[in-house]
């Protein structure tokens, strides 16, 4: 016969949720005034300094067919990889850009901006206010593309090379709010001219090209990055010359907002050797100009884009070159100064842009509030235990009020009994956390020592009454 099994142990009861939830419920209301106080701070410090940037901007570009309204497209591109829409605002240049970043109501919180665009401005005249400048971007060099025909009717020779020859030759030198007017006028006056001295006029650049493929022009100006397609065309274009200017060191030490460039030979088009010749040409740098409160992640997101989107070798520059802080006439913005001397945000390269944003603008403020919290932590221990013990401690205060009244009046014995079960009722009730409970038995046992000296006075307890 099979003995019997032996019996199981009974299993070990788990301790009381209560017990666990009051403990919690105590810490949180210790600790409740110190969080509240840590993210209230937190909370301000990210009204004050709004590190989530807006997922919109407005970049004024240029003219279509010009090389900003095609940069335009290839920032849009690329800032659509961060989630953040670019809505490209059309105009005729730089002078009109110029004008909409100034005007607080045009919406537009960036732009493409020509050096000298607005003025030749003097070393002691200060800059346009409200305006930061993100970094010069390209070369644009100055286009003069001419109808060879005219120039052999006016030079009897198919090559125009000096500005000063234009006298009396129909050239539009930029429409209204283009930045090419600035600076023909002063090439111009460098060499003795004056716009009434030709027969200038002030198309838009298609209208114009169209007008010298006409014959209706003799020459056109423009001041653009080769990506232009309207630069692309007329390189290509026969029986149209560009200009060389041959005193570009000279144009460069009379006007610095210019720098001498080389158009290689070839570079055009290899295999058609064009151009047939190197062509010295004279270009000012295009900027990215910001207005003064536009977003600073935004800025650091923007001369990111421009790393990427002009860093490459080009007809006139080498890789590396663009973008940099050099030549901008504005005050460079200090996210594009902390980007030229040590590149992208260091989180940025390991962490989604929108997170690494948020950490690097708030790193400051959360630091404050753990430096602040770090002290505040070896507070919280005590202030917790003060809490829990007050629970079982001011029913002591009840009791030993009791008990005095105990020795003034002794015929009030059964009341004081009444008294004292009713506390005792309620310190049943009293929930503590087990690490406290020896001091909640020993309130109740104290409560035990009170009864039997009522007892003896010949006071019964409330059970023994309703017994009788």
């Amino acid at each position: 016969m099979a003995a019997p099994h032996a019996a199981q142990p009974p299993m070990p009861r788990l301790p009381n949720f209560r017990h666990a939830l009051v403990n919690t419920r105590d810490l949180l209301a210790t600790a409740g005034p110190f969080i509240v106080l840590a993210v209230a701070a937190v909370l301000l410090a990210y009204w004050a300094l709004d590190p989530t940037p807006p997922k919109k901007l407005t970049l004024a570009t240029g003219p279509e067919q010009g090389a900003y309204a095609e940069f335009g497209l290839r920032y849009k591109a690329q800032l659509a990889k961060f989630g953040v829409e670019v809505e490209l605002r059309g105009t005729q240049g730089s002078a009109e850009n110029l004008k909409l970043l100034q005007d607080p109501d045009s919406g537009v919180d960036f732009a493409f901006v020509q050096g000298g665009a607005d003025r030749m401005r003097q070393p002691d005249e200060p800059p346009p206010p409200g305006l930061l400048s993100l970094g010069s971007l390209f070369y644009e060099p100055i286009w003069l593309f001419y109808r060879e025909e005219a120039a052999r009717q006016r030079l009897g020779r198919a090559e125009l090379d000096k500005l000063a020859q234009l006298a009396g030759w129909r050239v539009n030198i930029g429409a209204p709010g283009s930045g090419i007017t600035n600076i023909m006028l002063r090439l111009l006056d460098a060499n003795g001219l004056a716009a009434e001295d030709l027969q200038a006029q002030r198309l838009a650049q298609t209208p114009a090209v169209v007008a010298l493929l006409a014959g209706e022009l003799d020459a056109v100006a423009f001041a653009s990055a080769p990506e232009a397609p309207l630069v692309q065309m007329l390189l290509r274009q026969p029986g149209v010359g560009l200009m060389q200017f041959a005193q570009s060191e000279a144009y460069a030490r009379r006007l610095p907002i210019l720098s001498p460039v080389l158009l290689p030979r070839g570079v055009v088009q290899l295999a058609e050797d064009l151009p047939p010749a190197d062509v010295r040409l004279v270009a000012p740098t295009a900027m990215l100009v910001a207005r003064e409160d536009a977003h600073p992640a935004l800025q650091q997101l923007l001369v990111q884009a421009a790393r990427v989107i002009h860093g490459e070798a080009g007809w006139f520059q080498k890789r590396g070159d663009f973008p940099n802080p050099r030549n901008t006439e504005l005050p460079l913005a200090k996210e594009a100064e902390r980007f030229y001397q040590s590149g992208p945000p260091f989180l940025q390269r390991y962490l989604p842009f929108w997170v690494a944003n948020l950490i690097d603008r708030m790193w400051v403020a959360l630091a404050g509030v753990i430096v602040i919290a770090i002290p505040l932590s070896r507070i919280l221990p005590p202030l917790y235990e003060l809490r829990v013990r007050s629970r079982v401690f001011r029913w002591y205060a009840k009791l030993r009020q009791i008990e005095e009244d105990l020795g003034e009046a002794a015929e009030d014995a059964q009341a004081l009994m009444d008294r004292l079960d009713a506390l005792d009722v309620r310190v049943r009730q009293l929930q503590v956390p087990l690490s406290h409970a020896d001091e909640l038995y020993a309130l109740r046992s104290h409560i035990e020592l009170v009864r039997g000296k009522l007892q003896a006075l010949g006071a019964r307890p409330a059970a023994a009454v309703q017994a009788a």
